[in-house]
């Protein structure tokens, strides 16, 4: 094969990946967000608590943190894709049994299903990226693999407010569910490349990095400053995005007034159009920010994170309608903006051998500390002052996500 003919195989395959992993992480926020698109009714039926709610969160958050450093630890020595399809099957098949679920016990059961097979994707996909796209190409990369945020993150709420509209709570999980379970073959068919196969000369030696025992591993991960502010800085940015994402529609309904079905179309449809105009318009622009500032990926994430503090507090306390929506939009939209960002920056802050177990103990850190907790906060917090008055945590999380990525892009070499 003749150079150009290599080069542009190679893209193909490249482009290819980029593809089906976007479209399983598509399926991947469908999944996650059903649940929320129809919780009052969960709660009606089951006869539910604000932090009962909030449980259900946490335990697929709890379930998808803890094993991600397994499937991590793996994800560095084993086939990516075979993993990958192992995890979509897994999740797959966990969200169409929530449908069949008769209790809150055996739902919370379910979700955690959905936790544990998502750990199993989401803790490789990105690494698997790093390998198939240079440094210079990597946000752009990004910004179309985490687009699937919110997408469907969106698409999660407009097809759970239809389905249970039209045939019940049950039938969303259902919907949802199952077509996963045959979209799995599609990540078997990924090549899977060698690790650090797109990098230039960099501080890191080739070959270093693989083959470090476990606690090597995380001990060099903890005492890289760059990659420890960038997570602490992602988990209260996934704190405030979590318990804003999960109660929303709740939110709209109880407090605004709405039907659940017109809330799940509001928050469905500002989430898509805000992130896919955030989170595209944030790969390029730190693309070409890091190309000229040194930590231009993490000062676009703080500033934008710093920006939307006071829109996410007027989308949640200003009475007229539609300046509320307005509001949540641009706060979605600048909050979306480090979206792909934030990953280049973790991805890019560690050796390639070792990729794989950075993304995993960084949603290690991020779930346990952000929307892991956040859930169970808010509707703990709503149960005795109203979720009006809780839901105003997340501006104040917000802002902490981006004063902490401020202050690590100025400190670190």
């Amino acid at each position: 094969m003749r150079p150009a003919e290599s080069v542009n195989a190679d893209r193909g395959v490249a482009l290819y990946a980029l593809g089906v992993v976007t479209i399983l992480n598509f399926l991947n926020y469908i999944d996650r967000f059903i649940l929320a698109a129809v919780l009052p009714r969960v709660k009606s039926e089951f006869i539910l608590t604000d932090f009962q709610l909030g449980l259900l969160a946490n335990i697929f958050l709890v379930s998808y943190f803890v094993t991600s450093p397994v499937f991590g630890a793996l994800g560095d020595r084993v086939s990516r894709p075979r993993l990958m399809a192992a995890g979509v099957s897994a999740w797959s098949i966990a969200t169409a049994a929530a449908g069949i679920t008769a209790n809150f016990v055996q739902l919370l059961i379910a979700r955690a299903g959905v936790g544990i097979g998502e750990a199993a994707y989401a803790s490789i996909s990105p690494a698997l990226l790093s390998d198939y796209f240079p440094r210079a190409l990597r946000g752009r990369a990004f910004a179309v693999f985490y687009v699937a945020i919110p997408v469907g993150s969106a698409a999660g709420f407009l097809l759970g407010g239809a389905l249970e509209r039209a045939f019940g709570w049950r039938a969303a999980f259902y919907a949802v569910g199952l077509p996963g379970i045959v979209l799995a073959l599609l990540a078997l068919r990924v090549p899977d490349p060698i690790r650090g196969a797109t990098e230039e000369p960099s501080p890191f030696g080739r070959g270093q990095g693989e083959g470090l025992n476990l606690r090597t591993t995380l001990s060099s991960l903890f005492h890289n400053p760059t990659y420890v502010g960038t997570v602490l800085g992602y988990a209260a940015y996934t704190f405030a995005l979590g318990g804003l994402a999960f109660f929303m529609p709740t939110y709209f309904e109880r407090v605004r007034g709405l039907e659940l079905s017109h809330a799940d179309f509001i928050v469905g449809s500002v989430t898509v159009l805000a992130g896919l105009s955030g989170t595209f318009l944030g790969g390029y622009l730190g693309d070409w920010t890091a190309a000229r500032v040194k930590h231009g990926q993490l000062w676009l994430s703080g500033a934008s994170s710093i920006a939307a503090v006071i829109p996410a507090w007027l989308a949640l306390t200003v009475a007229s309608s539609p300046t509320y929506i307005v509001w949540f939009f641009v706060a979605e939209f600048l909050l979306f903006l480090s979206t792909g960002p934030v990953n280049v920056v973790i991805v890019g802050a560690v050796h390639p051998g070792v990729r794989a177990m950075a993304m995993a103990v960084s949603i290690f850190v991020i779930h346990l500390l952000g929307d892991a907790i956040s859930p169970p906060i808010i509707g703990w917090l709503a149960d005795f002052h109203g979720l009006a008055r809780a839901v105003l945590i997340v501006p104040v999380a917000i802002a902490i996500s981006g004063l902490v990525w401020t202050a690590t892009a100025a400190v670190t070499n």
